[in-house]
């Protein structure tokens, strides 16, 4: 059987596509640059959704292997041997210390970076380097996108979103350097092309392709068909059902296209996003799967919403602004409905967690070797809470997680220590982010 590098590409017009792990690769795979104590490369994932949680109603009651997901958690049922609930982390710096109100703006801009905004409307932000990006420049050279940035609304990098703090702070989890923004991608089909695209003349490629309406597998099809000589069956079989995902991804999107060009002109929404909702979040989250599938990136964040964001969710019988809503007075009707938007989001997170349990890699699964964090950077968002924050985090980490509990750490602990926890996973060798105080040994096996 013909054995392969790890980072095998086949080619077409304009395109560089990676691969799945096929077992022609594997003594390349043992070979490349990997964690101590892994196999395989380890991915990292983010998650955000703003405006905190009612965290009663997220927090299991017991703590250890012994716990039931709450109510809020429960769409996670299938996948609770696979994840820890972790409580009582903080994030610090996300707090006013003299800037007064903001929460919202601090609370994305915080929450991967464990800095504190500078306080501005102005051009001269300034927060800190995010979490993936710290991995980004220690790893991203190991893949051809050092790092992959999702949304689902823009947002704006200029001008006042909340309380004198800038739009750029409410708008982006990701930070190059602590004045320097990573832009997301909300369009799904931008985001899959910025995967396959091989950075040569990619504009006109992309025209090229929008011209004839070629799927990208039929780019890159000859060299395709060139390999599949090479492999044995169980590769081929890995190959084709790899290939018919990714055809059936293009399928949504185009779908996802076309119904977005049937809305009234009024919306002026961008071109190519879906309007609805859980329609653009499974792609977006299809896409994370795919480019860590392919070892495209290792590295990804993805917002569910801008901080401070006031969509309302009538799928769910919300019809009142998220944000307005989360401002609640402890009043009961309006608890409710954020507790059914905050279920919502989770059957979103449950969505990508059985996307990366069901592609084999290996041994076991995508989801094995891999890390995703889903949370905020608020708790209780009717107090502004800035501790114990909701937080998830899912994955084997390559086999170096101990997986299945409910963690309960002690008030005040930085969530920074959490990620300290997980660059050492991916093989990012940083000594600090934000307010670290040391590793987060709890999850360790």
């Amino acid at each position: 059987m013909t054995s392969l590098k790890r980072r095998t590409f086949i080619k077409g017009f304009g395109l560089a596509m990676g691969l799945p792990l096929l077992d022609a690769m594997a003594p390349a795979a043992r070979a490349l640059a990997a964690p101590a104590g892994t196999t395989h490369p380890v991915r990292m994932g983010f998650v955000f959704f703003p405006n905190g949680a009612i965290m009663q109603s997220w927090t299991p009651e017991k703590v250890g292997v012994d716990f039931q997901l709450s109510d809020t958690l429960s769409p996670l049922a299938d996948f609770k041997s696979d994840l820890n609930v972790i409580s009582g982390l903080a994030q610090d710096n996300g707090r006013a210390k003299g800037d007064g109100p903001g929460d919202h703006a601090r609370c994305a801009s915080t929450f991967l970076t464990g800095a504190h905004p500078y306080k501005t409307s102005g051009a001269d932000i300034s927060v800190g380097v995010s979490v993936d990006q710290a991995a980004a420049m220690k790893i991203g050279d190991l893949t051809r996108l050092p790092s992959l940035e999702l949304g689902i609304n823009r947002g704006r990098n200029a001008g006042n979103c909340d309380s004198g703090y800038s739009c750029a702070y409410s708008s982006n989890i990701s930070w190059k350097t602590k004045t320097t923004p990573m832009a997301k991608e909300i369009n799904p089909r931008l985001a899959f092309e910025r995967l396959f695209g091989d950075g040569r003349d990619a504009e006109a490629s992309r025209q090229q392709r929008n011209l004839y309406r070629k799927s990208i597998l039929d780019l890159v099809a000859q060299d395709a068909d060139r390999l599949r000589k090479q492999l044995g069956q169980t590769d081929r079989r890995k190959l084709d059902e790899y290939f018919e995902s990714l055809r059936a991804l293009e399928v949504r999107i185009e779908r996802a296209e076309k119904s977005a060009s049937l809305q009234p002109p009024e919306l002026n929404l961008p071109e190519g996003v879906p309007q609805d909702l859980g329609k653009h979040i499974r792609l977006m989250m299809d896409i994370i799967v795919v480019a860590f599938q392919s070892d495209a990136t290792r590295i990804s964040s993805f917002m569910l919403g801008n901080a401070g964001d006031n969509r309302p969710y009538r799928m769910v019988d919300v019809n009142e602004g998220h944000h307005s809503l989360s401002h609640h007075q402890n009043k009961a009707e309006k608890m409710d409905q954020i507790r059914r938007v905050d279920k919502y989001l989770a059957t979103h997170f449950a969505y990508l967690l059985k996307k990366m349990k069901e592609t084999p890699e290996g041994e076991g699964s995508l989801l094995d070797n891999s890390m995703l964090l889903y949370g905020s950077g608020l708790g209780d968002a009717n107090r502004h809470d800035h501790h114990n924050l909701p937080v998830v985090l899912a994955g084997g980490g390559g086999g170096t997680i101990r997986t299945g509990r409910h963690i309960k750490t002690s008030s005040e602990t930085p969530l920074n220590n959490l990620f300290l926890s997980m660059l050492d996973r991916v093989g990012a060798d940083v000594e600090s982010v934000g307010d670290s105080k040391g590793r987060f040994t709890e999850i360790d096996l």
